[in-house]
């Protein structure tokens, strides 16, 4: 991946649908450099990976702060306790060896894939978080177009997932948002936009420092990889931005079951 034109329409890509689904779009960049770099070490697909996330993250924040979409107390909370297993993650990416890395990948990959294509299931929850109960933390937000969402969740459960959430991120480089959701709106009952918001948000703070460590690590310090790294943000940044406007304006059912039927496939091709 040497061309800039390239790399910047994947990153744009990327940033489109990662913030859409509210999954960072780690699970979309991996593979793809894993099949267009063959023999990169698992750190540096990672490396790469985690630093595009982060731009994806951030940009993408910024878009759902706008539309009053993200729950600060929960973000931060669970943000914070993403930050330990992150940097655990970043260390061990040395220790893994390329073929069980792509083994590892690979079947996360077609996990993935099932999940999305049963995601349009989910993304009819969109319901307040169950009352009553101990440890619940209750909230209502009102977002800029003024819809209400009530709900509460357990924040003792969420801590606990953003602790495995912050670990698996940098390991694989996925960012951790394609886990994140679907277990704050299955298990933590959050009402879908907000998920997709907060976890965003989350993935901006524990992609951070994830990508802190990669610096500390000198894993950027290939000027070759940090050009791929710059042109993929380039196109990440505007592509999360459109990713974020029309997550509540389309029908993406359609375009989130063909993209796990295309993960799943690239997952089979990374497999075999």
């Amino acid at each position: 991946m040497d061309n800039i034109l390239l790399l910047t329409a994947a990153g744009f890509i990327i940033g489109s649908f990662g913030t859409l689904i509210g999954a960072g779009g780690g699970f979309i960049l991996v593979p793809l450099l894993i099949l267009a770099n063959k023999g990169m070490s698992p750190t540096i697909i990672t490396a790469i990976s985690i630093a595009v996330v982060a731009a994806n993250a951030i940009s993408g924040s910024v878009a759902y702060s706008r539309a009053k979409r993200i729950d600060y107390r929960a973000g931060l909370l669970f943000g914070l306790f993403t930050i330990p297993g992150s940097i655990g993650g970043v260390f061990l990416t040395k220790y893994i060896p390329l073929h069980l890395f792509n083994i590892c990948f690979g079947v996360l990959l077609l996990v993935l894939g099932v999940y999305l294509f049963l995601k349009s299931k989910m993304d009819k929850m969109d319901k307040a978080g169950a009352i009553g109960g101990p440890r619940l933390q209750f909230q209502t937000i009102t977002d800029r177009q003024g819809r209400v969402y009530t709900y509460s969740y357990n924040q003792v459960y969420g801590i606990m997932i953003s602790i495995v959430v912050g670990f698996l991120s940098p390991l694989l480089g996925i960012g951790g948002g394609i886990i994140h959701v679907p277990a704050m709106i299955n298990w933590l009952r959050f009402p879908v936009f907000i998920a997709t918001a907060t976890s965003h948000f989350i993935l901006a703070i524990m992609a951070t420092a994830s990508v802190m460590m990669h610096i500390i690590q000198g894993s950027y310090s290939d000027p070759h990889i940090l050009k791929i790294v710059i042109w993929l943000c380039i196109g990440v940044i505007p592509g999360a931005q459109l990713g974020a406007f029309i997550s509540h304006k389309i029908e993406t059912t359609v375009i989130v079951k063909v993209l796990a039927i295309c993960l799943a496939l690239v997952g089979l091709r990374i497999l075999l």
